[in-house]
């Protein structure tokens, strides 16, 4: 869908599955933008593909009105994940400055042109700043989603010379979901001396999505994916993401099987006293996580549901990461 437009100052992926509605918002921002009167094209690599993100983007396309801005519409997939749709849309991109946002999100007018100016002055990567406009009393996943706002190169805002990108491979795909793959794009860059930047013009907002209640449950799934990244840079995982090893987890899982094996076994005071342990961490645990956040009844159950299943799922899914990845990481 590129034609014959002029050749692009800078291109910017966005990988997207299954969302139009929250890809229709992200181009009309992208839409809005001035890359300081520079031509620019957006890449939307769809890892579904289907019809309606199609049709998003043909509307978006139809009616923009930004003479600067060329769509291309790329169908990929199906459904290999997000670290592997970007590596097609900044592969396939025509500029050597390459941006990187998501479909559930909102760059500023002046997002591309910041990007642009920060690689021209010589940086080799450069990442801005994300805004998550949450509640004054979140809940849990709105508090978790809004730690993005402490996060440096994530996927939602940052920017790549295509020589960087090139030189260090681009995503992992190994990283199936999305998840510590932008943690490991930009740990390769520091481990390789590249020149990165900060820009706090360069401004994306990051709306909170709807979540499932009890998603903190199936979020444990991402230790899996921390055991890849601690494999490949251990020194920047244990400096940046994860002092030390979460040893209440494994502490309180010990409590749950004593407690377990004790009934089984016929030693009841062995069992009280066990569980009385993990329910007391349990109930702490749970207080611990509510504490400024949502006071609603549908939140506090959620809260003291999710926090008795939390340890065991996050040290189950550490230990598959350990064995899927061969790495001693516990």
């Amino acid at each position: 869908m590129a034609g014959d437009s002029p050749q692009p100052a800078i291109s910017v992926v966005v990988p997207t599955r299954g969302r139009p509605a929250m890809l229709r918002r992200c181009l009309a921002a992208l839409a809005r933008q001035d890359a300081g009167g520079m031509p620019f094209e957006v890449m939307v690599v769809d890892d579904g593909p289907d019809d309606a993100t199609r049709e998003v983007v043909t509307q978006q396309i139809n009616n923009s009105t930004n003479q600067q801005m060329t769509i291309c519409y790329i169908p990929a997939g199906p459904g290999r994940g997000p670290a592997a749709a970007r590596n097609v849309g900044w592969r396939a991109a025509r500029a050597e400055f390459v941006a990187f946002t998501d479909d559930d999100c909102v760059p500023l007018r002046t997002w591309l042109a910041a990007g642009l100016e920060a690689l021209r002055q010589g940086a080799a990567g450069a990442c801005g700043q994300v805004t998550v406009p949450v509640p004054e009393r979140p809940t849990d996943y709105e508090r978790d989603v809004a730690g993005l706002q402490r996060s440096l190169f994530v996927t939602a805002n940052c920017f790549y010379r295509r020589h960087a990108l090139e030189a260090i491979g681009g995503f992992d795909t190994r990283f199936a979901i999305a998840w510590r793959e932008d943690s490991d794009l930009f740990f390769g860059m520091l481990e390789r001396g590249v020149p990165l930047v900060f820009l706090p013009a360069a401004v994306v907002v990051h709306p909170v999505r709807p979540a499932p209640w009890g998603i903190s449950v199936r979020q444990q799934r991402r230790n899996l994916f921390n055991a890849l990244l601690y494999k490949k840079h251990p020194g920047l995982y244990r400096q940046r993401v994860q002092p030390r090893p979460p040893l209440a987890y494994y502490g309180v899982v010990a409590l749950l099987a004593v407690a377990l094996v004790a009934v089984v076994a016929g030693f009841p005071v062995a069992a009280i006293a066990a569980g009385a342990g993990w329910l007391a961490w349990t109930l702490r645990f749970s207080l611990r996580r509510l504490r400024g956040t949502s006071p609603a009844g549908r939140h506090v159950a959620e809260m003291i549901v999710t926090s008795a299943l939390i340890p065991p799922l996050a040290v189950f899914w550490r230990l598959a990461g350990a064995a899927r990845f061969k790495v001693f990481f516990f």
